[in-house]
This record gives C-alpha cells, structure tokens and sequence, in this order.
C-alpha cells in the first residue's frame, strides 16, 4: 500500500465514527458519528489508491465533469429522499446486489457502485433531516452495542492486520459503508406498507436474475464470469452467474427470495398457486448454478420455515425427513471421500478450513486483523496456492482467525442481539418478523459453507429491518390505569431488554400496520 501509516490512523478514525453513529441518541452525536465516519472513509480512499491513479479522477475534462455530474446527481437524490424518507429502505435494496467493474488507473475493482451512489444519498438526506430536528428513532441496545464494537475492533485491528491492503478494502467497501447503512435505514420512517414493498422488491429482483440464469442457460453464454465461462469448457455441465460473477452470489439472492415466499405462501399472504409457481421459477434458476452452498441454504430455510408454521404432524414428517436428508449427505460425503478424497468431495472447503484453523490456533486472542488470513494462512500453513485460493469460506472460522476469540464473542452476541429482535419483532407482526428471520438463517447459513456475511448489504439491511421496524410499531396500550409514574408508564417509555419503545405521543402519530 502507498500509504499504509495513514490507512491505519484513519481506519481507527472510521471504526471510531462508525460506532459513535451506531451508538447515537441525540442529533449532536449522529452527526458527529457521521462525519468521523465520512472523514475516516474518506482518507482511507486517499490511503488505499496512488495519488497517481486520483489525478486521473479530475484529468482529463471528461472523467472531473464525469465526477461533477455523480456529485450533482448524489445531491438530487439526498434532497428527493429527505423529502420522501420512506422510501429509504426500497431503494437500498433494489440498488444492493448489483456491481460495476471500475478502473481508476491501474486500479480496478468489481464494486458495488449503484448501492453506494443511494447510500450516499441516503446519508446527505439524513443529514439533512437532522439539521431540520428530524433525526428519527435511534437504534436499539440489543443491536447497537454489538455492531458497534464489532466495527470498531475491525476497524483497530487494522493496526495489527497481516494484510493491510486487503484490510483497508474491507473497511473502505463494506464495513463502514454498511453501517451507515443500518442507521439510515433505522432511521426512516416505518409505513404499512413496507413489509409488502420489500418483499416484491426482493422478489422481482430474483425474478430477474433467474430469468437471466436461464436464458444463459440455453444460449451458453455469459455476461462477467469470465472464469466460470472458462470452467464450464471442462466440465460436463453448465453453470450460469446470472448477472453476477459468481454462482454462489447469484444462488444466494435467489434463496432469500424463495425464503420470503415459503413465509408468504404459509401464512396465505399469497395464493398457493402463485407462490408455487414463482418459487418454481426462482428454483430453476437456481438449479443451474450447481451452488453447494446455495442448495444447503434452502434446504435450511425450508426445514425451519416449514417447522415453525406447520402443524405437529408435518413437524414430525419435517424431523424425521430432515434427519434422513442429512444422514444421507453425510454418507455421500463418505462414499465420495473414500473414492476420491474430503477435499474433492466438498469442492475444497475441509483444506481452506484447515489453513484458517492454523492462523487461529497460532493467534487466538485478537487474530492477525481484519482482510489478513488468506496471506497469513498461505504463510502459515505454507499452501503451495495464492493467498486468494486460501480465503476462509466460513464466516465463524474467519472472524476467529482475523480477530480472535475477542471478535468471536462479538460476533456472537451480534447474532444473538439480531435474533432477538427478529424473534421480538415476530411477536408483534409475525410476517414480517418470519420473513425477515428467513431470510437472515439463510444469508447465516449460507456464509458458513461460502462467507461473504459481513461483505453482503442485505445481511446488515436485514438486521437494520429487525430494529427499525420492532421500534416503529405500535404497541398496545394498557388496558387498566395507572398513575404517570407506575408501570405501565415505564413499559411505555422506557426500554425493556435494552429496546427503545414509542411514547404514548409518538402512538398517536404512528400508522396502523399490517400484520
């Protein structure tokens, strides 16, 4: 890296603002938690790119007025979202799954371009608010406080990090972006019709990349993987990335669709006929991009849907049918590691466990910092591959082997805090709460086979979800007296399990939801 001292002090700036804007209460605390954050963003850019590759940003004409219009637009956007706010959380994840390729000098990098250009408009609009008196509802303790020391740890171990470079990507790309994606999401105001918005969103979005899996399916043809496209010349059969670079990714979007849908179909917020049939088309095009991972992740989220909304019979057949499925994988495994071997059998995950689960062991305590164990496990456990062939694809072992058993329980209790709150949440609207659930075990249960959890926009959108809306719903009033100051008083106002509620003002003001 050009300038590795200065990508250390701003990352500690970033992870510092980021938690401070997780952690805020106030307006004064929000705003200064975002501009430490933007500023430690900011020149972790600077650090991370040549200043020979930024000239090239303003030079020649075209790329400075090329800038001068995404600029100018970010501003029309921030000023239409801080008119229309609710609208927030729609956009951002219509905007989430998609990637550019973008090259700044010899720089090059396939980015989320699309969500950061909402984002940023996003953030302006919430500063925008803010300097009008309308900062919103504050995150609740049960997912504020962990997501802000995970950030911030993330953020100091870059000053420890085996690979600053690759550290400095994870921190400039997805940690600090997406936590202020969770506050601008927390932040915006909840309407009944947002569960119903998101959910066709997320649908019509996988809609879209089966159709597109598909069609690559019968002409053979491939629009960015060009490594797959390579593969399938040596394979006997045909994998399809949809419009992304990478079979899993595209099968992942493609599951917590389907999620959505099990839940809708189960409660009969969608015909039976209607949901089959899209969930039979979102499977097709799911089937041809052969992901392991995608596949368990189904078969995850279907088992649990089904086991939560079913009757006690079908959670009988469920138990039995689900442990007869995972014998019978693990006797494929079996068979197959015998003929061949463990590695082939599971496409080369039991080695890149092994050469985490060195790193661990050699640093337990607080790893070799964030983005540093592919070039540490090459180091390490002396692989003959690339540091890039030996990144973990398993989240837990990867937070374990970058930051240690301290990351470790921060990342559990971040889990723990979001699945209370999902768990809450469905006590109050028990679609959305399902929904929302589903789709997090299957974003969870897909990083353990192929990671990316904390690099996914949707895994941090779903948790800002959980919070936003359990604090924005209405919650019944009591039903007997009490004085300003007794219990019923307290439940009302005050927060229980570390959860911020409404006042009895602010329920007056608040639209009936839909359950």
């Amino acid at each position: 890296m050009p300038h590795g001292d200065l990508a250390q002090l701003s990352a500690v700036i970033g992870g510092l603002g980021a938690a401070a804007m997780l952690l805020s209460r106030t307006r004064a605390q929000l705003l200064a938690g975002l501009a430490v954050a933007v500023a430690g963003e900011a020149v972790l850019a600077a650090a991370l790119i040549p200043g020979a590759d930024l000239k090239q940003l303003v030079s020649p004409a075209s790329h400075a007025a090329a800038l001068v219009v995404g600029v100018l637009l970010v501003g029309a956007g921030a000023a239409a979202l801080a008119r229309y706010p609710a609208i927030v959380p729609v956009v951002l994840l219509a905007a989430a799954p998609f990637r550019i390729s973008v090259s700044i000098g010899t720089q090059k990098a396939y980015l989320l371009l699309p969500l950061y250009a909402v984002l940023a408009a996003a953030v302006g609009a919430l500063v925008i608010r803010a300097l009008r008196g309308d900062v919103g509802r504050s995150l609740p303790s049960l997912l504020a406080v962990p997501a802000a020391v995970f950030v911030a740890l993330a953020g100091i171990s870059l000053l420890w990090t085996r690979d600053p470079r690759q550290g400095t990507i994870e921190l400039l790309f997805f940690l600090f972006p997406f936590s202020a994606l969770v506050v601008a999401v927390a932040r915006s105001p909840f309407r009944s019709w947002h569960p119903r918005a998101l959910a066709a969103t997320l649908v019509a979005l996988a809609g879209l990349f089966s159709a597109v899996a598909l069609f690559q399916r019968l002409t053979h043809g491939h629009l960015l993987a060009g490594d797959v496209e390579r593969a399938n010349a040596y394979t006997t059969y045909f994998r399809v990335t949809s419009l992304f670079k990478d079979p899993s990714i595209f099968g992942r979007h493609v599951v917590i669709a389907i999620a959505v849908l099990l839940v809708a179909v189960w409660l009969g917020r969608i015909g039976f006929w209607a949901g089959t049939a899209l969930i039979a088309f979102l499977w097709a095009g799911l089937l041809f991009s052969y992901s392991q991972s995608s596949f368990v992740a189904l078969f995850a989220v279907g088992v649990a849907v089904s086991y939560a909304l079913g009757g006690p019979r079908m959670r009988r057949v469920l138990l039995i049918g689900g442990a007869a499925c995972v014998l019978a994988g693990a006797a494929f495994v079996a068979i197959t590691a015998v003929n061949d071997s463990a590695r082939q059998a599971t496409s080369g995950r039991t080695r890149l466990a092994r050469v985490t689960w060195v790193v661990f062991t050699n640093h337990p305590l607080a790893g070799v910092g964030i983005g540093g164990q592919p070039k540490a496990s090459k180091e390490e456990a002396k692989t003959q591959l690339s540091a890039t062939r030996d990144r973990s694809h398993t989240t837990p072992l990867t937070v374990a082997a970058e930051l240690g058993i301290i990351g470790l329980l921060v990342y559990a209790a971040l889990l723990a805090g979001a699945t209370r709150l999902l768990f809450l949440l469905t006590g109050l609207n028990r679609a959305l709460g399902m929904g929302a659930a589903a789709v997090f075990l299957a974003l969870f249960v897909h990083s353990l086979f192929y990671a990316g959890f904390f690099e996914d926009p949707i895994v941090w959108g779903v948790m800002a979800l959980a919070a936003w809306a359990w604090v924005a719903h209405p919650r019944k009033a009591p039903t007997e007296p009490s004085s300003p100051n007794g219990p019923a008083a307290k439940i009302t106002e005050h927060a229980q399990d570390g959860v911020p509620r409404p006042t009895p003002a602010e329920l007056q003001h608040q639209a009936p939801l839909a359950d």
